[in-house]
């Protein structure tokens, strides 16, 4: 049927649409020659990343010893690119002065940002590969690291939250949160930029982890599926806003185990070494070696 003879309702809905009352709080004022952070690219910011973290596993099929030079080289290149460009849409989202954000300063500063990420992927791979070999060590399923590194969706988080947090030190807006998003939506395990998480890192499984932006999360920790590091009810200020930036959500120290479907909630801190067992609510601090599990019902 013709558009034509609805062309008073589609009007209508047009005009609905547009008044200043209905996308107010869902609108975002474009300025001319201003970018919009791009998925797409984002993607491939990553995809660069991985390449460059994890050489033959990732991008080139064909590197080896002889040239994995040659490909770092060209891919590194490609990032710096890329991610400033993305950087300077990121920055020119967040800005509240209309102005364009191509200008030489705004240009100038996203370059410096890629080019300090840039120089941060040797300490980045050297993080990654103590997550891998605690997920390889942590399961007695996994064949080898090349598993682990291919397979793993835990891993493929990490990654993401790993690049993530450094662009967050680095002080790009939106950004980190798209990557760690992207992750969220491939893997089931959700990872704030925020969180501070030490080396040897392992998610077992890992569908339906969550990770507030708060956690502090130390060496050689474990996680299970369906773990909760989340917060309680938030305060308000006087205008019954949530009083954003405070610590909400749980320290973890070393070597603390949490097992499937643990929720624990607050600003607390489970201590060293201590294993909180699966489906326990945990709203207490833990000392350091204590073992929190499910008590079983007297016959």
């Amino acid at each position: 049927m013709s558009p034509l003879n609805f062309t008073h309702t589609l009007t209508q809905a047009v005009d609905e649409l547009s008044k200043d009352s209905s996308y107010q709080s869902v609108f975002h004022q474009h300025v001319d020659g201003n970018p919009l952070p791009s998925t797409q690219a984002l993607r491939e910011v990553v995809e660069l990343s991985r390449a460059i973290i994890f050489p033959g596993y990732y991008g080139h099929s064909a590197v080896n010893s002889c040239t994995v030079s040659y490909h770092i080289g060209v891919n590194v290149e490609q990032l710096f690119t890329l991610l400033t460009d993305q950087v300077v849409a990121g920055l020119c989202f967040s800005g509240k002065d209309r102005c364009s954000c191509y200008a030489t300063p705004q240009r100038e500063r996203a370059a410096e940002i890629a080019a300090a990420f840039i120089s941060y992927l040797p300490e980045l791979r050297r993080l990654l590969a103590t997550d891998v070999a605690a997920a390889y060590t942590g399961d007695p399923a996994a064949q080898s690291q090349g598993e682990v590194i291919f397979c793993y969706p835990s891993v493929r988080a990490i990654v993401n939250y790993r690049i993530a947090h450094q662009l967050l030190l680095l002080g790009v807006p939106l950004i980190p949160r798209i990557i760690t998003e992207m992750a969220h939506s491939e893997t089931g395990i959700d990872i704030h930029p925020g969180a501070t998480i030490g080396e040897y890192f392992c998610i077992d499984h890992g569908t339906g982890v969550v990770i507030g932006q708060t956690c502090i999360i130390g060496n050689h920790v474990k996680l299970y599926q369906g773990v909760t590091l989340g917060a309680k009810s938030f305060p308000l200020d006087r205008n019954g806003q949530p009083i954003k930036g405070i610590p909400r959500h749980p320290i973890l120290e070393d070597h603390v185990i949490v097992y499937s479907n643990a929720t624990i909630l607050g600003r607390i801190t489970i201590g060293q070494g201590a294993v909180v067992g699966g489906n326990i609510w945990v709203t207490q601090d833990i000392p350091a070696g204590g073992r929190v599990v499910q008590s079983r019902a007297k016959k």
